[in-house]
């Protein structure tokens, strides 16, 4: 079971959370609270021994801008939580974890469509206007959807206190969180690491 925490801005949280048991730590690189600096993205791959931990999230942005940072920072993957199409996805020439947002019965179809060029999709809340990161509970139901049809990732509004009854309702490949493991807009070194811990309880 794959552990992404994402919207990490600090080095020494991006080296607790992979020390606590996470798989991934997602830096974002597009407009938000969030956001990294060229500076703290440079900090966090710099102070990362392996940096196929590193995954930096965009929304809609020119694909020379992702390509940009992912050679600059060694990143993993590129994820994508905009309304890129699978023809961008392909083209890009790296490795891609696209988001997306089911709303309705089409969420098994949207995954198929996507499956061929991001062999893992994460799946997020649908909040209209929002691109992640918001805290919104995701659609178990379509969620589950999905994962049957593709490896999933499942995001949008876990917490140590919900993320077990996530997983075996949804059965995903692997779990994403932000606001879930912060305060007051901060991350929470506690937090982090009683959600690894909550997931590891569930899948072991």
């Amino acid at each position: 079971m794959l552990v992404k925490i994402c919207g990490v801005r600090d080095p020494d949280i991006a080296l607790v959370a992979l020390e606590s048991g996470a798989d991934l730590v997602g830096m974002v690189f597009a407009p938000s609270r969030r956001r990294v600096t060229p500076a703290e993205a440079e900090a966090i791959a710099r102070a990362v021994p392996d940096r196929r931990r590193l995954v930096g999230v965009f929304v809609d942005a020119p694909a020379e801008v992702v390509r940009g940072a992912v050679q600059a920072y060694g990143l993993a993957y590129a994820q994508l939580s905009g309304d890129e199409s699978p023809e961008y996805c392909d083209g890009l020439g790296v490795p891609v974890l696209k988001a997306i947002r089911p709303a309705g019965p089409d969420g098994a179809r949207l995954a198929r469509v996507y499956a061929s060029v991001s062999p893992l999709l994460l799946v997020d809340a649908n909040v209209p206007g929002a691109h992640g990161g918001t805290g919104a509970l995701a659609d178990w139901t379509l969620a589950a959807e999905v994962a049957a049809e593709v490896p999933t990732l499942l995001a949008g509004g876990l917490t140590p206190g919900n993320v077990a009854a996530a997983i075996r309702a949804v059965r995903p490949a692997g779990v994403d969180v932000s606001s879930g493991v912060e305060v007051d807009g901060r991350k929470s070194v506690e937090l982090i690491r009683r959600f690894i811990q909550a997931v590891r309880e569930v899948t072991t």
